[in-house]
Order: C-alpha cells, then structure tokens, then sequence
C-alpha cells in the first residue's frame, strides 16, 4: 500500500510561524522583566499552553464563563507581549508594574489550568418534563335522587287546530336591465367554465366571476339558459 505524500498545508505553516513570532516576543519580555535562563523560555509555553486548554474547553464543552474568562486573560497576556516588544516600550528600563504582573503569571497560570482540567462544567440544567396532573375519579353525588312524579292515566283533550294562515304575497321583482355586451361576456365565462369543468356553471359562480350584485348575476343567469 502506497504511502501519501506529505503535503504542505499553508494554513499550517502560517500557524508555526505566527506561533513563533509570539513565543519570541513572550521570551523577550520575560527576560527583560528579569525572568532569566530557562524561566524566560518557560513563560511563552505557559502562556500558550493555557491558551489551547482554555480554546479546547470551548470546543469540547460548549461555552462557558469558566473558559471564556481563561482564554480572554491568556489571549490578552499574549497580545500584550507582542505589542509591548514592537518598540512602544523600553525593554531596557520595565517599569515595576510589568514585573509584578510577570512574576505573578505563573501562580496565575497554574490556577487556570487546575480550573479547566478539574471543574465541572457550568451549563445550564435542562428543565424537568412537565408533569401530568393525576385525574381523579368522580366523587359519588351525596345528594339522593328526586322521586319520579307519578303518570296521570288521564287522556288528554285533542289541542284545537291552528288556523291555516295564508302566505303573503311576494312582491314581484323588478326587472334588471342586463347590458348586451355584459351578456357575451358572461356567456365568454360560462362557456370557459363548461369547457374547463364540465358543468355549467352557476349562479353564485358567475356572480364571483364577474363580480356583479346578486340581483344582476341572476338576471344574466336567466338569460344565458
């Protein structure tokens, strides 16, 4: 089986330089805080190291206070390096703030790494299901029955008949005047819709066709028959 060749990824390569670049600077300002020999080396690998733990926490547990609060104080002490060796300070004379905060680092370091490898996660607890409520049988009324009223045996008398009472005339209705044009284009719609569903269509249909009153939808209808 043919081994793959090494391939250069640039991402890559530009990840090893960058990471370089940042060690070099952690180095010189760990030295020129009076951090001397292999402690100045140890500085850069403390700072990224804490770094990684703190990125890698967020990629494995989601995020959390905990681990954002480590990787923005590891970020910051590493940007910080950087900017402070690119000339805006004097590596010869560092004023007594900066070693302070140097000599500190590592008890502060060792405090974050403990907190990453050994604290529980701070996520928020998924609510409980919802329960559903036990439903009671029903209660027996304490109430006794009514009685039942005795059946009168007695026939009752035949209900006189209502007087029948006429209808009241219907007015006629008033002839609508229907348009001719108004007609061929209603008989336009109608034969459109036989030939699409074959059926005629009806009254309501032709009314919401041609969006006329009812009166005048009924007035063509009579017509197109």
């Amino acid at each position: 089986m043919a081994r793959p060749a090494l391939r250069i990824d640039a991402v890559l390569v530009q990840a090893v330089i960058a990471g370089a670049l940042s060690f070099a600077h952690l180095h010189d300002l760990a030295a020129a805080a009076g951090q001397d020999g292999w402690k100045a080396w140890a500085y850069p690998i403390s700072v990224d190291l804490l770094l990684v733990a703190a990125w890698r926490r967020l990629r494995n547990d989601g995020p959390s206070r905990l681990a954002w609060c480590w990787f923005v104080i590891a970020l910051v002490a590493s940007l910080g390096a950087n900017v402070a060796t690119a000339g805006l300070l004097d590596l010869t004379h560092v004023p007594a703030w900066l070693r302070i905060l140097v000599a500190a680092w590592p008890a502060l370091a060792f405090m974050g790494g403990t907190l990453l490898a050994h604290s529980a996660t701070d996520r928020e607890p998924e609510p409980p299901a919802p329960v559903a409520p036990a439903t009671e049988p029903n209660p027996q009324p304490d109430t006794e029955p009514e009685p039942v009223p005795a059946v009168d045996d007695t026939p009752a008398l035949p209900a006189a008949e209502p007087a029948s009472v006429e209808p009241a005339p219907v007015a006629a209705t008033p002839a609508v005047s229907v348009p001719a044009a108004l007609v061929d284009h209603a008989r336009k719609v109608a034969d459109d819709h036989h030939a699409r569903t074959g059926t005629p269509i009806d009254t309501d249909t032709l009314r919401a066709r041609l969006g006329v009153p009812p009166q005048l939808a009924d007035a063509i209808a009579a017509q197109l028959a």
